[in-house]
């Protein structure tokens, strides 16, 4: 299956957007990209940008590798992707409201009930809760593949806590840091306006309650989540507070900060810490991360929550290959951005389908996330082949599985020299009371090792700048 390489297409002829980087890829000598990829480590180690991998005996700290080489688009190639990403998130967010409310796309059948009820993310305590503008997720993540020159599929729907902007940010801090007179060869759209239009949405959020300008902080699971770097990077650039659970607490469903100066309002939280830790009242009460109280203040309406508690039932990859449906259903449009096809293992006909071609497909986890609990048959031995269609077999509801797209590739450079790599995007989608905002870029992710298609940081991926060209 031969790739679609985003600098020099299916043929070797470069593409317009690669045009400058092509010329100058020719002329740079291997030494001076090697000497600038250590250069770039070195910035990445000083400013703390780390990550951790869970799993061995002790956790370890990493940094993603960072790949000098930028992704680079067309205006009109983003200007679509955009467009699609829009209708995408309008989507979700209106899917939200719907199963938490009066549940119109279950009573017509477009989506199983089973699906929403039995779904381990849906939050019985947020049914009939209304959200400001029924907005239930005000940043989104959404994965992107690329097949060719002008189809784009969605890969996932993150909307629950999506990471990962911190590199988006500092990926493009690095490269004007290194390569000031390549940047300025090129007429690139700006990123790092991200955090004061994310500031900007919350506040658009904020409860009717929220007397005068509305008061935002970040609450954190702590320094020893894996994420906590880009929590304190988004903190630090929103101008808002760091806070964990214990510098929290509601008293008469109202949401306080403790200060230096004594209890502080807090009207809108955005939290990267999951729903069974928020509040050991209602979810899990042997958590101590959380905030007691904080799901009453929050159906009183007195608290704004992004993303919204149960946003998970929506990133589901079983409800995920409904989307083009509920977008039919919910605008009276077709989907801009199509899905990857999706064979639901638990009908079936498609079981027996994913049964009969195991070796060709890739099989994922319902729940699944970060690359694990994955089959890539055409990489797979016969062992774990077998392996999984036991657990197929044993637990068929489990499990999605999609054809091996021919993912696009980008020129990265690796220890032999420039050469192709498959890459993913995650572009960042902000929906406020005042519209949807999405700087111009993203996060490109790369697979590093030769014909890999995972790009997961915890499976040896690493990370691009993705530069959207003004024109």
């Amino acid at each position: 299956m031969t790739a679609f390489d985003e600098m020099s297409g299916f043929d070797g002829t470069l593409r317009a957007p690669y045009r400058e980087i092509g010329r100058w890829l020719e002329s740079v000598p291997p030494e001076l990209l090697s000497q600038r990829r250590e250069e770039a480590e070195i910035l990445f180690r000083r400013v703390g940008i780390t990550f951790a991998v869970y799993g061995a005996e002790e956790a370890e700290e990493r940094i993603i590798p960072f790949d000098i080489i930028p992704r680079i688009m067309a205006a009109a190639e983003w200007e679509r992707l955009s467009e699609g990403l829009r209708q995408r998130v309008k989507t979700l967010n209106m899917f939200l409201a719907d199963v938490y409310g009066s549940g119109e796309a279950i009573k017509a059948g477009v989506i199983p009930a089973e699906l929403v009820f039995e779904n381990p993310y849906y939050r019985p305590e947020m049914a009939g809760v209304r959200l400001p503008h029924d907005i239930w997720v005000p940043i989104a993540g959404i994965d992107m593949v690329r097949t060719d020159a002008n189809e784009f599929f969605v890969l996932e729907d993150n909307a629950r806590t999506p990471s990962g902007v911190s590199y988006m940010l500092e990926n493009r801090e690095v490269m004007m840091r290194l390569f000031p007179d390549v940047c300025a060869d090129h007429a690139i759209l700006p990123v790092e306006s991200y955090p004061d239009e994310l500031l900007a949405t919350l506040r658009t959020l904020a409860p009717r309650s929220a007397p005068g300008e509305p008061v935002c902080a970040l609450l954190t699971p702590g320094p020893f989540n894996s994420a906590y770097y880009e929590h304190s990077f988004l903190a630090d650039k929103m101008g808002v507070e760091l806070v964990e659970g214990n510098d929290l607490f509601v008293s008469e469903d109202v949401v306080y900060m403790r200060t230096t100066q004594g209890p502080q309002r807090v009207d809108v939280i955005y939290r990267r810490l999951d729903d069974d830790f928020l509040d050991p009242l209602a979810f899990r009460p042997d958590s101590s991360l959380g905030v007691p109280g904080l799901v009453n203040a929050y159906r009183a309406g007195n608290v704004t929550l992004a993303n919204a508690i149960g946003t998970g039932v929506a990133d589901d990859k079983a409800v995920y290959s409904y989307m083009p449906e509920l977008t039919r259903f919910y605008l009276g449009e077709e989907a801009i951005l199509k899905n990857v096809p999706t064979w639901r293992c638990r009908e079936p006909e498609a079981l027996k389908y994913v049964l009969d071609h195991l070796p060709e497909l890739v099989v994922k986890e319902v729940a699944g996330s970060g690359g694990y609990g994955m089959l890539v048959g055409p990489h797979a031995d016969k062992e774990t082949i077998e392996t999984f269609r036991k657990k197929l077999q044993h637990d068929p509801d489990d499990f999605i599985a999609q054809p091996t797209l021919a993912l696009s590739t980008c020129p990265t450079f690796t220890d032999k020299g420039v050469a192709p790599r498959h890459v993913d995007l995650r572009p960042f989608v902000l929906s406020g009371a005042d519209g949807v905002r999405i700087v111009p870029g993203g996060l490109t992710r790369v697979a590093l090792k030769e014909g890999s298609l995972v790009v997961n940081s915890s499976q040896g991926g690493g990370t691009k700048d993705t530069w959207v060209l003004a024109q």
